[in-house]
């Protein structure tokens, strides 16, 4: 089934669309007019217009052809209403409704998967959040944006059963200031599910990074084989729920899925290359950084920074991790002395001291990056000195472009104004921490995954907290 329907469609139907502002169908098509560039044919027969566009009793009504229906409907009419969408030539759905074999209605559910693989039509859900595509425009997330930010278009890919924890994803990716290409809440996996998606995101040129929640799988033996061959060139970080006994149990009244024993799929991952994460912070921590920075060439660490503590703090972090403190050039140090103050630290770490400002750590920041003896840089900002402002941010984002060969990690930790400046190099891409541990931790997970692209038998495996 080719799920362009679904991504990239030129045409959406919305069935099930209302004018009342506490109904899904409503939140759908406020979204769908904000966002997507293309055709959108309401569907409600109850109404003429919705809007301002014209809306229809059916779909077969619609004068034009409709490559994507959208689906927010009672599910006992579901499959009735997939079957005009499949006389009607539909290839792709996304059904909001739930009501199907997570509440125990596996009639139902089946009957509506022989409706849907009859006309080939490639099915979201049901029961899910829907699809954002930032590239296309599709927005099919019932949540409003006023409470759910969506996130600006980047090179992260997330598919998750549950909506829920899509919901708070998304809102806290958007809100953070990650790049994201698409969001998939595939609930029940009725015709699709997580081993299509890896396909789809495999061959598609805006996703650079997989992420994925993962509650269960009806195809083990396909999802390994299917990772292992995406993640030579792209890499997958999941999570996996349901690692209890009551965990798993609770997963069978979610989505209707069989968790499966935790121990497998532990296995399954380091098997097939999936990178393990177990919170989600951890797993954008990883993906911003697999999404926005190049893959280092080895393990020695340079660590910047314009306090000492906290580049005492820095190597013991990076040492935990796994990683090397890299022996700086005794060349580019002597230069570095003829630019900067006798009382700075010339050794890794690289201490810049307090009163360190922006033309500073452009220097050091232009040493370390020319240094062959570093495969990659950790570079500390403690915004609350005098001396160090935001042109510090103009700086940082000019290395950044001009070192594109090396991995940049930056550390900004404190209040309002640390977090504004954090903001602002998210935003130009650049993936910034607040602890030093979510650095060195996340720079480990991308070193690792370049071991495993050069040397198979390393395995990326979950980090230590």
């Amino acid at each position: 089934m080719n799920l362009d329907a679904i991504f990239k469609p030129k045409s959406v139907a919305l069935i099930g669309a209302s004018p009342e502002p506490n109904k899904i169908g409503h939140a759908l098509l406020r979204g769908l007019l904000k966002s997507f560039p293309g055709k959108i044919y309401p569907i409600n027969p109850k109404y003429k217009e919705l809007m301002t566009l014209d809306c229809y009793k059916n779909i077969s009504d619609v004068p034009g052809k409709v490559d994507l229906a959208v689906v927010a409907v009672p599910a006992p009419i579901v499959p009735d209403i997939m079957q005009d969408c499949g006389k009607k030539g539909v290839k792709g759905s996304i059904i909001i409704s739930g009501g199907f074999k997570e509440v125990g209605n596996v009639e139902l559910e089946n009957k509506l998967k022989k409706v849907a693989n009859r006309y080939k039509i490639a099915v979201i859900g049901p029961n899910c959040l829907g699809v954002l595509d930032n590239y296309s425009g599709v927005d099919t997330i019932f949540n409003p944006s006023y409470k759910m930010h969506r996130p600006r278009k980047g090179g992260i890919s997330f598919m998750t059963q549950s909506g829920a924890v899509g919901a708070v994803v998304m809102d806290w990716a958007g809100y953070r200031g990650f790049g994201v290409s698409k969001f998939v809440s595939y609930g029940n996996a009725l015709n699709i599910d997580e081993v299509d998606l890896l396909e789809y995101f495999e061959k598609d040129s805006t996703t650079k990074v997989i992420c994925s929640y993962m509650e269960g799988t009806r195809r083990g033996k396909e999802l390994i084989r299917v990772a292992k061959r995406v993640s030579k060139h792209k890499p997958i970080i999941a999570i996996k729920s349901g690692r209890t006994e009551h965990g798993a149990k609770a997963i069978a009244s979610h989505t209707g899925s069989l968790a499966g024993s935790i121990k497998v799929w532990d296995s399954a991952f380091k098997q097939s290359g999936v990178i393990k994460a177990k919170r989600v912070d951890s797993m954008f921590d990883y993906a911003r950084l697999f999404a926005e920075q190049p893959l280092p060439r080895g393990d020695r660490v340079a660590i910047v920074t314009n306090g000492g503590g906290f580049g005492v703090m820095a190597t013991d972090a990076v040492i935990y991790y796994g990683l090397r403190m890299a022996e700086l050039d005794k060349k580019m140090l002597t230069k570095m002395k003829k630019k900067m103050p006798t009382y700075t630290v010339f050794r890794n770490p690289f201490d810049l001291v307090g009163d360190a400002d922006a033309e500073r750590y452009r220097h050091a920041l232009e040493g370390v990056m020319n240094d062959e003896n570093v495969d990659s840089v950790i570079c500390i900002l403690l915004m609350q000195t005098a001396d160090l402002g935001s042109e510090v941010v103009e700086v940082i984002s000019e290395i950044n472009d001009k070192y594109d060969h090396k991995p940049l990690v930056i550390c900004s930790t404190g209040g309002e104004y640390a977090q504004l400046h954090k903001r602002l190099l998210e935003e130009m891409g650049i993936p910034t921490y607040d602890t030093l541990a979510d650095a060195a931790r996340s720079l480990a997970a991308l070193t690792h995954y370049e071991e495993f692209l050069n040397a198979p038998v390393s395995i990326p495996h979950e980090l230590k907290k």
